[in-house]
């Protein structure tokens, strides 16, 4: 039976700032949130779903349930380079001569428009040494292959969105903070008076990890930083890229900073009976077993932690392995992460 399709919705959460939810493609992502910030006239929009079929009409639902509309937006700003979060941009722009604004480290969300077939090379590559087999990835390539990039058109953003940039609203002036991990152009942004946080996908109501993996030589460490970085602000109220808006934001970043504990720890415990793939890490790490739907999502999140474990010193690529296949291993079996 097919999965039911959300329609978009709109809804505000305080005076002057409004959610915007989006319907997604994605088997247990239903949704993501789009903000739109009053400024002047009209409103800042932060972040616009992604682009598919009918994404236009869902957003302009949304928009139009808070008695607003899409030629409303002076202003778009992307949390960053996922498709769910910019990938409506360039329509937005075009119809409203709006600027686009971006962290500028945001290669890894071009290259889904610029080179798709070396996208899907490289991850077939990912999955080849991280032990999965021949026929599931040549079922994955066939499915993958052609797929939408969920981008309206690429375009350059018209500023870089980088720590000391402001952002002018009626509510008062937003700061960027810089917080790679999620992804490596991901930014927060924060209104120390009312003490807002618009979050991106660093920091979620419910807590869920993924990490893109190939693009920094450290996730797992950047994400951590990013979490210091946000704790830091003291945020009262914490407007997130998915689910609802939610208090105790300190508490969830502790959440966060817990989960990527316990899953470095399940990894060391997965490697101490002996050298182990990727593929055969990850179900320990998750506590459920890796299915072709969710191995795009877990696997490239387990090599973010080997990756990290490697840095620290802790595991490290078995010399027998081989390329094609790799395996890792426990460098140092006693000292905890």
């Amino acid at each position: 039976m097919p999965r039911r399709r959300e329609l978009g919705r709109g809804e505000r959460e305080i005076p002057g700032l409004w959610r915007l939810r989006l319907p997604l493609p994605f088997p247990g992502v239903p949704h993501c949130n789009a903000w739109a910030i009053s400024h002047g006239d009209g409103v800042v929009l932060v972040d616009t779903g992604m682009h598919e079929p009918g994404s236009m009409a869902d957003l302009e639902r949304a928009f139009d349930q808070v008695g607003l509309s899409v030629d409303d937006v002076r202003l778009v700003v992307c949390t960053h380079a996922h498709a769910d979060h910019w990938g409506q941009a360039a329509t937005i722009c075009d119809r409203t001569g709006s600027e686009m604004w971006m962290h500028p480290n945001h290669s890894h969300g071009f290259v889904a428009v610029t080179d798709p077939d070396a996208v899907l090379a490289r991850r077939l590559e990912i999955g080849r040494q991280s032990g999965v087999p021949e026929s599931a990835l040549a079922r994955y390539a066939q499915q993958a292959r052609g797929s939408p990039s969920g981008i309206a058109r690429l375009i350059e953003p018209d500023r870089a969105l980088v720590a000391g940039v402001s952002i002018e609203s009626n509510l008062g002036v937003w700061q960027v903070y810089e917080t790679p991990g999620h992804a490596p152009s991901h930014v927060c942004l924060y209104q120390a008076d009312r003490r807002l946080l618009i979050s991106g996908d660093h920091v979620m109501g419910r807590i869920s990890l993924y990490f893109d993996y190939g693009w920094t030589p450290d996730p797992i460490g950047e994400f951590l930083g990013s979490l210091d970085v946000v704790d830091e602000l003291d945020a009262r109220l914490a407007l997130s890229g998915h689910g609802k808006p939610f208090l105790d934001v300190h508490g969830h970043i502790e959440g966060n900073r817990r989960l990527v504990r316990d899953r470095l720890e399940a990894v060391l415990g997965a490697l101490r009976d002996g050298p182990r793939t990727a593929l055969e890490i990850t179900p320990a790490v998750h506590g459920e077993p890796l299915t072709e739907t969710n191995a795009g999502w877990w696997l490239p999140e387990t090599l973010c932690y080997l990756q990290h474990l490697s840095l620290l010193g802790r595991v490290g690529q078995d010399a027998e392995s081989g390329t094609e296949r790799a395996r890792w291993a426990l460098l140092d079996s006693q000292t905890k992460p």
